[in-house]
C-alpha cells in the first residue's frame, strides 16, 4: 500500500511538472515558422551583410533604438529595429521599470545574416529587425513579471517569445502591427488621453514612447519650449482611435470609462491609455483575456 501511495505521489508530481512546463516559454519549430511567415507577409527586408545595414536605415524600414531611463542596451552591435518593434520595446520597458524599478536590458536587436551565430536557425527574424533579445532578470520577482507578461502577449498574438538557454535570454519577435505594437492610432474626434509627467521625463522621451513628435506634443499642449514639470498633464495627440472615440469613452478626472470595440485586447487598451494589463485587471475584476464587444472597462488614470 505504501508503495502504491508513493507511485501515485510521483505520478502526481510528474503531472504537475508537465502542466507547469506547458506554461513556459519553450518555443517550437512552429513558432519559428510563424515568425518567418509574418515577416514575409509584412514585407520586412532581410539584411544580408553588415556593410549593407546603412541602406535600410529609414523611417519605414529600420530605426535606431537608443537607451533611456527605462531601457539599457548591452553589447548591441546594431541598435536598429523595425518601427513596430521599437514602439513595442519602448512601452514594454516603461511598464517593466514601473513594476520592477530597474531598466529592461536588451542584448541584441538587428543581426545581419553574416553576423548570425552558428546555432541560429535558418529562418531567424533577427536579420530584419523584427526580434529582440532580452536579458533574463536576476530578480525572481522581475523574472516572473516579465515571463507572465510575455506569455500573456503571446496568447494575444502580439509576440512570439522563447526562453533560450545558449546563451540564456528571452527571444521576442513582435507580430502585431498598428496600435498593438506601435501605440500609434489614427486621430479621432474625441479628447486625447493625458500623460502625467514623472520625475526625469523629457518631451523627447514622452514623444518616443507615445509615437508622436515633440512638435505635436508642443502644439497639443501650448508649449513654446521643452520645459515640463513633475505632475503636469500632457495631452497626447493622435492616440485615440476613431472607433473608440465616437461615443465610446467618457473622460473623468481620475478615470476613463471605455467600451470595448471589435479587435480590442487588454494589451492594446493598456498601451493606448498608458497603463498596464495588470492595472486593468485590478480595476475590472471581471476582465479576463477574452473581451466582449460592448464590454465596459474602467481605466484608472491615477
Amino acid at each position: 500500500m505504501k508503495n502504491l501511495i508513493k507511485i501515485e505521489m510521483v505520478l502526481a508530481a510528474l503531472l504537475c511538472t508537465c502542466l507547469a512546463q506547458a506554461q513556459t516559454l519553450k518555443g517550437s519549430p512552429a513558432s519559428i515558422d510563424k515568425q518567418y511567415r509574418t515577416a514575409i507577409e509584412y514585407g520586412y527586408a532581410f539584411v544580408n551583410t553588415s556593410r549593407s545595414v546603412p541602406d535600410y536605415i529609414n523611417p519605414r524600414q529600420l530605426v535606431r533604438v537608443s537607451p533611456d531611463r527605462y531601457l539599457e542596451l548591452h553589447d548591441v552591435s546594431y541598435p536598429y529595429a523595425v518601427p513596430e518593434t521599437k514602439q513595442f520595446l519602448g512601452r514594454l520597458s516603461a511598464q517593466y521599470h514601473s513594476s520592477c524599478g530597474e531598466k529592461l536590458t536588451v542584448t541584441s536587436l538587428l543581426r545581419p545574416r553574416d553576423r548570425q551565430p552558428a546555432n541560429s536557425v535558418a529562418h531567424s527574424v533577427h536579420p530584419n529587425g523584427m526580434a529582440i533579445d532580452l536579458r533574463i532578470p536576476s530578480s525572481q520577482q522581475c523574472r516572473a513579471w516579465l515571463e507572465r507578461t510575455l506569455l500573456s502577449l503571446e496568447k494575444q498574438h502580439v509576440v512570439e517569445a522563447t526562453r533560450e538557454r545558449y546563451p540564456p535570454h528571452y527571444h521576442v519577435a513582435v507580430l502585431a502591427r498598428g496600435a498593438g505594437a506601435r501605440g500609434t492610432l489614427q486621430a479621432g474626434s474625441g479628447p486625447a488621453p493625458a500623460y502625467v509627467v514623472r520625475r526625469g521625463d523629457t518631451l523627447s522621451e514622452i514623444a518616443s514612447r507615445t509615437g508622436v513628435s515633440v512638435a505635436q506634443l508642443r502644439a497639443a499642449n501650448g508649449l513654446r519650449g521643452s520645459l515640463i514639470n513633475v505632475g503636469q498633464k500632457l495631452r497626447i495627440p493622435g492616440t485615440a482611435s476613431s472607433d473608440a472615440t465616437s461615443g465610446n469613452e467618457a473622460m473623468a478626472v481620475n478615470e476613463i470609462i471605455y467600451r470595448v470595440n471589435r479587435g480590442d485586447t487588454l494589451w492594446r487598451i493598456a498601451n493606448r491609455y498608458g497603463t498596464s494589463v495588470e492595472q486593468l485587471r485590478r480595476s475590472n475584476s471581471q476582465a479576463g483575456d477574452a473581451l466582449q464587444v460592448g464590454q465596459v472597462l474602467k481605466i484608472s488614470k491615477g
